[in-house]
């Protein structure tokens, strides 16, 4: 499989993760209240704050297409950047937990990690001798492709 596909299949269930964990979330007692009264972590409800949180989850988002699209070189970049500074985004989750959620956010957080971990893996043992497939098949400059009529 390429390893583009594993990097997009990968922020894709972390995206998935993320999802999930933050609805779920709204489970715990007393969280929508404090939503409705304006704050969420501590921090006041604000356009600034709403901005940063999409922010957050934009990135990862836009890594399934960049992990597709981009050229070898600056993707596997891109993805050992991206996943390295995500790791403690994801481990920020568990602030201001209770121990009543301890196990739940080490269970979540551990697998956001663990994705994180393995983009990191396969982004670094990237293969040096495979082409993209951001890379066309074949250019201008070299010989038409043939169908095998034409052969």
């Amino acid at each position: 499989m390429p390893v583009q596909a594993k990097l997009a299949a990968a922020w894709t269930s972390l995206m998935f993760l993320v999802i999930y964990i933050d609805y779920y979330h709204l489970y715990q007692p007393g969280e929508i209240d404090l939503i409705r009264g304006g704050v969420i972590f501590e921090f006041d409800i604000s356009g600034t704050l709403m901005s940063i949180f999409f922010a957050i989850i934009a990135i990862p988002a836009l890594m399934i297409m960049l992990s597709m699209t981009l050229p070898a070189r600056v993707n596997r970049a891109t993805n050992l950047v991206v996943a390295s500074l995500y790791i403690p985004v994801m481990v920020f989750n568990a602030a201001g937990a209770t121990w009543d959620y301890a196990f739940y956010y080490a269970l979540t957080i551990g697998v956001e990690v663990l994705i994180l971990a393995f983009i990191l893996r396969s982004a670094w043992t990237w293969p040096r001798n495979t082409a993209s497939l951001a890379t066309p098949a074949a250019s201008l400059d070299s010989e038409p492709l043939r169908t095998p009529q034409q052969a």
